[in-house]
């Protein structure tokens, strides 16, 4: 006679690390993500930018009930307002300004967002935590002589042409080398993206790096030992008179769709296509946390929400001529 013998496994449940989940709609939808030479030009800078936001904002919410099986997009919108490289004004003079500019032209604001949120939020220092979860790939062939990214703060999405030091006497000029991009088309086009900068008393992070931070915690992937982070606080009646006096990420509206989302799409001047650029490289990169992704894709999959399985696929734009 067959004896079967069956193995218990026992595992503490404080052996698997709880990830919290979010709420998540299907697109967030960034209206604006201006710096603080946009609003000291006044009103009639923000009145053509939301005019010419308008349109693709409802583009973007035809598109994506398009995809749904029963064409009921959740969609939430945010502005995020340079705080971090420049204070101009105060949230109780320019929020209200913006807001009013933007329900003129036919739009509503659900979230605002300051970028010094995306260098630390909630007691937690996002920039650095997102740094920490980067991933070196060293392209084919490299010899192992570029420092880590994490040492020098530079990111670049192939091999940079070969630096010569120094020549020994009498030795011929080495032959010059151009950089490559790792999976070009046939021909390159070739990167290097600062992450930041330590000349001042304090590290200053990026632009392209911070607005990494911020479609990641657009698409609902960041998380602090399980919990999320730079989630948004509602808020009513007045504007303070001191950015540091806000939330991270201010909730507007009591009915707005959630704040984070299965895919992002920013509406920008076409200035912003270089950083945007380098976003991706550096979305590319990053290490997001295993469950959280898991979450986002199963959830997807359930309402019948195509989702790339790239995280810097996530993410769109749509980018305007004009300042």
């Amino acid at each position: 006679m067959e004896v079967a013998v069956v193995e218990t496994v026992f595992h503490e449940t404080t052996a698997e690390p709880r990830v919290a989940a979010v709420p998540l709609a299907h697109v967030s939808l960034e209206l604006g993500h201006l710096y603080m030479d946009d609003f000291a030009a006044g009103p009639e800078r923000l009145r053509a930018h939301f005019g010419r936001v308008r349109p693709w904002a409802d583009a973007v919410t035809a598109m994506t009930a398009a995809q749904l099986p029963r064409g009921r997009p959740r969609i939430s919108t945010c502005f995020l307002v340079d705080d971090y490289f420049t204070r101009y004004s105060s949230p109780a003079e320019l929020v209200p300004m913006v807001l009013a500019e933007a329900e003129a032209a036919g739009l509503r604001i659900d979230y605002l967002a300051r970028e010094s949120g995306c260098a630390r939020a909630d007691g937690v220092e996002l920039a650095a935590s997102v740094l920490a979860r980067l991933v070196e790939a060293p392209p084919p062939g490299s010899n192992g002589s570029r420092p880590p990214v994490r040492e020098v703060g530079w990111m670049c999405n192939g091999e940079r042409t070969p630096a010569v030091d120094a020549l020994e006497a009498m030795s011929g000029v080495p032959a010059w080398s151009p950089p490559s991009e790792v999976g070009a088309r046939r021909h390159s086009v070739f990167t290097d993206v600062e992450l930041w900068d330590d000349r001042g008393q304090r590290r200053t992070w990026s632009c392209a790096f911070l607005a990494a931070v911020w479609q990641l915690a657009r698409l609902g992937l960041l998380r602090h030992r399980g919990d999320p982070v730079m989630s948004p606080v509602r808020w009513a009646g007045g504007f303070p008179g001191d950015w540091d006096a806000l939330p991270a990420v201010v909730q507007l509206r009591e009915e707005a769709a959630p704040f984070a989302a299965y895919q992002t799409c920013s509406v920008l001047p076409n200035r912003f296509l270089d950083v945007e650029h380098a976003v991706r490289i550096v979305l590319g990169r990053v290490q997001v946390e295993p469950r959280a992704l898991e979450q986002v894709s199963e959830r997807a999959a359930q309402e019948g929400f195509p989702l790339p399985a790239e995280v810097a696929d996530r993410a769109a734009y749509v980018l305007y001529s004009g300042s």
